[in-house]
């Protein structure tokens, strides 16, 4: 059995807020690529991609175990990851202050790989996208095998958009941020309904 085809939306839409809002790879690469230019900053964004796909493997490996081994539990993720991504809609609603850079000397591969092995956010975000939106359709190895390399092309893209956003995105915050908060913030709300909506 596979997810339904009326889940899809709000997947792709739960990928596309988690990964395009503000976290520490997205405001790492935003910094980076304001203080030493693209190319140090794509250098660094190697290792960020690098990062995420092993943190997506290694979720992919314990939502199979837990998809097994606690089967009759799975339905309870789905709460849990509802009850995450209000979590994210709320912080997100919440005032917070400016952008604040990292103190890093000179930003490369090693750099990104432990942004993003020491990322909650990333960790959170590949298990609830698993055991919420895959495991209660499918507990196939290969089907969280499939979406756990899809998951890699979500987060670091975004990084991507604020590493070539740069400033402009940062204005864009600066300028729009309540609106733009208020409006992610509502998606998410939507995503965490339909996670325990009855189908």
């Amino acid at each position: 059995m596979r997810m339904p085809k009326t889940m899809l939306p709000s997947f792709l839409l739960y990928c596309y807020i988690g990964a395009i809002t503000p976290g520490p790879a997205n405001l790492c690469s935003l910094s980076t690529a304001l203080r030493f230019g693209k190319g140090i900053a794509l250098r660094q964004w190697r290792g960020l991609f690098t990062g995420f796909f092993l943190a997506s493997m290694v979720s992919v490996g314990i939502t199979y175990f837990l998809g097994t081994m606690l089967n009759q539990y799975v339905g309870i993720f789905a709460w849990v990851g509802a009850g995450y991504i209000l979590w994210m809609a709320w912080h997100m609603l919440r005032p917070s202050g400016s952008l604040s850079e990292k103190n890093v000397d000179m930003p490369c591969f090693r750099t990104g790989l432990l942004v993003q092995l020491t990322n909650v956010k990333i960790m959170v975000f590949c298990l609830t996208a698993l055991a919420s939106y895959v495991l209660p359709y499918s507990g196939s190895f290969w089907v969280l095998l499939g979406v756990g390399l899809f998951l890699p092309f979500t987060g670091p893209i975004a990084n991507l958009v604020w590493l070539f956003a740069g400033a402009s995105l940062q204005r864009l915050f600066v300028n729009h941020r309540r609106a733009v908060d208020i409006v992610m913030a509502a998606s998410l709300m939507l995503c965490a309904v339909s996670l325990v909506w009855p189908h």
